[in-house]
């Protein structure tokens, strides 16, 4: 467990402001344990009204991509394995469009940070479960949605076969269909 406030971040290579942390595991004979979030972590983020969620997904679920005007997520699989796609939507970002997929969980024990204007998804390449942090609680007025099929970006799925969608990622629509007012600035 870490013993002070130091930061075990890294900054993600591909897209401005996104951060992955190494998890560390504590195993023994009785089982494991990990530090999977600190807020001190992150001292560039207001945490707010944190609230924690869980996600369990089954294989081939696909969710996202989602982003937000105010809501920062950070993002830990303790369970299964998920790939994550990414695609900085902010137009004053250096990365503006940039986008990215990252596998996490069980094949690869990191957090992701995953700042406002970001859009973020993934798709579940085992049953897995999802854990994230946000620094707000929930507000339907701070979800929106790109498709996650967008040709603009060209994220790379992995996928063999169609994945299974909830009804409100079907509706999402292409970056060049999107209202501007519904945009990050």
């Amino acid at each position: 467990m870490s013993k002070n406030n130091t930061s075990p971040t890294q900054p993600f290579p591909t897209i401005d402001g996104v951060f992955t942390v190494p998890i560390r595991e504590y195993a023994d004979e009785r089982g494991r344990f990990m530090e999977t979030f600190r807020k001190e972590w992150f001292p560039q983020v207001s945490w707010g009204e944190l609230q924690n969620n869980r996600s369990d997904s089954k294989v081939g679920v696909l969710r996202g991509l989602h982003y937000h005007f105010n809501q920062i997520d950070y993002w830990f699989a303790p369970k299964g394995t998920i790939r994550a796609g990414l695609v900085d939507l902010r137009p004053s970002s250096p990365t503006y469009k940039a986008a990215a997929t990252i596998e996490m969980g069980d094949t690869n024990n990191i957090g992701l940070f995953i700042p406002v204007g970001v859009a973020h998804g993934f798709i579940a390449l085992t049953d897995c479960t999802l854990i994230y942090v946000v620094n707000a609680n929930y507000d339907g007025k701070d979800e929106y949605g790109v498709a996650w099929n967008d040709p603009t970006f060209n994220l790379d799925w992995g996928l063999d076969s169609e994945p299974l969608l909830s009804p409100r990622d079907v509706e999402n629509k292409f970056l060049k269909d999107i209202p501007a007012d519904e945009l990050p600035k």
